[in-house]
């Protein structure tokens, strides 16, 4: 078991207290202390010491923190660009003039050929903040493209958009997270923080209410478990709202005095009585009633919400439906409760901010509103018609690469999608149809080791920046050790290409030049860190966005006097059940379901290169129920082979009695899962189906 929140020996020294910064995985950004290696020590052992200033962890850390520091002095690291003589030669060094020549010859070659669009970005929520925003004005500015998204969609975009559109902002947890640990009645739908974020666990301290199909470590912390079907999560919110309306459980005068739209609401869950929503998710009656006395019943309570609600094909209203029920219990904008999205990546809020999303700029702008385009296209002197419009969403995007309409070349940043996007197979197969694909990374990921030319990059400890965590703070990532000889920042790397294709002024390679533009950009916009500085981050140990000005004390209640929506009032928004994008039959009868394990991160490519974690998490496995074991005849360590209408996969047999009869778990941190999973998109956030899709369950070929 590897829920650890203390060091593992001798990985921690009590000697050196380091330079402060933050971990390099989720959105807590734990707070830590690095000392040792290449900056400090040539060859010597770099040591962690956990903060206890940072609210989000106060001393703790899991083992992927406790051993985060291996990341940075990894055997396999690259230290030196590589590039293909053609594209079946092997990579081969080169040095960094030739690979950014490189680069920029092909993509001016192929951008005349098939103009500007045929040149495509592709970000992560884990850059910074300064690279995130880097990454989206080199696209639109010295590329001339909308073709660029990141792998934040397949994360946060199902959240994002419901709050948006019920709030008028997206602010993952619009309180501190020191706030949860005070709710009296919380209700986790769809996350597994024990595994993806233990020190997470330390604010959930009262009632706890968790919603998933398996009885994960989260789930059998709580009072209450909701083991729903997966898929069904919507289902399940419009039932606990209509209990919830139906035997007087809403706050009528909070309804009528903060918000809008309730009786249409009101009127649209009218027919989801809880025995009709019984047999759609496999919830008892007994319980959904019991789930919503717990939260009526507390003084103060929130609902949050994560991956296994959002990604799905109907994430946005799956959301949606649990604001709804939240908004009807009064707790949005109440001090102590609310409604919030655990964020995965570690900057999956900011990464979104900034402009490396398909159709937003900075500060959270939307790129087709002419007020905002004027707006940016002042900071970075350029005239607003010069921006290009929307792009292609992330899985749009790789969809159509190499196509007749799609992207004939590619570069991508702090991502894997060769192991991270759905129907992978796929994915990689149009990755290779690319006349040119350029990755930035630190090791020869799956995506890497396919590309023309790999620029290796600096690491989280290496290299100054700003992150946002889950709670809407802006944090300090400092830097604290050297970079090895021969690497560069991805920052360098714009300014590099930036130059290249004639547009080298506004490209700084100084994260603190960048993030003072940042500022200027965001300014005015919902998410505007015109008032944050490195200065006052170090000395707040953190600030809370939107701060308009220096003098301003930073948000970390944003919903407690009213919403920013034109009236000020939260939204109800109807929203009603539909089945999954791909229901069981008799020739696929069981459910696939996919997460995280706690020993890796994502797609592996930072954890699976640490010998403590594989040593814990070794390989893929399949999670199934004993009595499917039993029809299967598979025994515990057998192989087992799950195949869906787009692939198959084999890994060993995991049998518990904690998963439903009619459901498989497999962790996407291997290749497998994701050749699996159903790209069906939602229509408001064009999100992935990654939590469900039909399968077929066999005895592997070796079992």
């Amino acid at each position: 078991m590897l829920i650890s929140l203390s060091p593992p020996a001798p990985v921690m020294s009590p000697v050196h207290r380091g330079e402060a910064t933050h971990c390099p995985y989720c959105a807590l950004q734990c707070g830590m202390n690095v000392s040792g290696g290449t900056g400090e020590a040539p060859g010597g052992t770099i040591t962690i010491t956990p903060r206890h200033d940072v609210p989000a962890n106060a001393g703790a850390l899991c083992q992927k923190g406790w051993t985060a520091g291996e990341l940075l002095a990894g055997g396999d690291r690259l230290t030196t660009p590589l590039a293909r003589a053609s594209r079946t030669s092997p990579l081969e060094p080169v040095s960094w003039d030739d690979a950014l020549d490189r680069v920029a010859a092909a993509v001016r070659g192929i951008q005349a050929g098939h103009g500007r669009d045929a040149v495509a970005v592709f970000g992560g929520g884990g850059l910074t903040n300064e690279k995130a925003y880097q990454l989206g004005k080199f696209a639109r500015v010295a590329l001339g493209t909308s073709q660029i998204d990141y792998n934040g969609r397949f994360c946060m975009s199902s959240a994002a958009a419901a709050s948006n559109r019920a709030f008028g902002m997206d602010r993952g947890l619009p309180f501190p997270i020191t706030d949860v640990a005070a709710a009296d009645a919380v209700m986790m739908v769809g996350g597994n923080v024990a595994q993806t974020m233990p020190p997470f666990l330390r604010h959930l301290r009262h009632t706890l209410i968790v919603v998933d199909p398996r009885a994960t470590r989260t789930a059998r912390r709580a009072t209450l478990h909701l083991q729903v079907t997966p898929g069904t999560d919507l289902a399940l919110a419009l039932a606990l709202l209509h209990i919830a309306i139906t035997e007087g459980h809403a706050d009528l005068g909070y309804i009528a005095a903060r918000t809008t739209g309730f009786e249409e609401v009101r009127a649209s869950v009218a027919s989801w009585w809880p025995e009709r929503a019984e047999r759609v998710t496999g919830v008892p009656v007994a319980r959904m009633r019991e789930a919503v006395r717990l939260l009526a019943g507390a003084g103060t309570a929130m609902i949050l919400t994560g991956r296994g609600a959002e990604q799905h094909a109907k994430g946005a209203d799956t959301v949606t439906a649990f604001i709804n029920l939240a908004l009807a219990l009064g707790l949005p904008g109440s001090p102590g409760s609310g409604y919030g999205c655990v964020t995965g990546q570690g900057n999956g809020q900011g990464g979104r901010e900034h402009g490396q999303k398909a159709d937003q700029l900075p500060g959270y702008r939307s790129i087709a509103d002419p007020a905002a385009r004027a707006h940016v296209a002042g900071v970075w002197g350029i005239d607003p018609g010069e921006l290009p419009g929307p792009g292609r969403s992330a899985y749009e995007l790789l969809d159509t690469l190499g196509t007749a309409g799609g992207a004939r070349a590619l570069l991508v940043f702090g991502s894997n999608p060769v192991v991270s996007a759905p129907r992978a197979t796929h994915v990689t197969e149009r990755l290779a149809a690319l006349d040119l694909l350029v990755v930035s990374d630190f090791v020869l990921s799956e995506t890497a080791a396919m590309a023309d030319v790999v620029l290796p990059t600096t690491q989280w400890a290496e290299e100054h920046g700003t992150m946002t965590n889950l709670e809407g703070r802006v944090l300090l990532r400092r830097q604290a050790v050297a970079p090895p000889s021969g690497v560069r920042s991805d920052l360098a790397i714009l300014s590099g290409l930036a130059r290249r294709l004639g547009r080298g002024e506004g490209f700084s390679g100084d994260p603190g030049v960048v993030f003072d533009e940042l500022r200027r950009a965001s300014a005015g916009g919902v998410a505007d860190y015109s008032g944050i500085t490195y200065e006052r981050i170090a000395a707040e140990t953190g600030v809370f966005w939107p701060a308009p000005s220096e003098d301003h004390p930073g948000t970390p209640r944003p919903f407690l006097d009213g919403f920013p929506t034109p009236d000020g009032r939260a939204r109800f928004v109807p929203v009603d059940h539909r089945p999954a994008a791909e229901d069981v039959d008799d020739d696929y009868p069981y459910y696939l379901t996919t997460g995280r394990v706690l020993a890796h991160y994502q797609s592996g490519a930072q954890t699976r290169r640490i010998a403590a974690l594989n040593e814990a998490a070794p390989e893929a496995y399949v999670e199934l129920h004993p009595d499917l074991a039993e029809r299967l005849e598979v025994a515990p360590g057998d192989l087992v082979r799950v195949t869906s209408r787009r692939g198959s996969a084999e890994a060993v047999a995991r049998v518990t009695p904690g998963i439903r009869r009619d459901t498989v778990f497999m962790p996407f941190h291997w290749e497998g899962a994701n050749r699996l999973t159903n790209p069906a998109l939602d229509p408001v956030s064009r999100m992935p189906e990654f939590k469900v899709c039909a399968v077929r369950v066999e005895r592997g070929r070796c079992a």
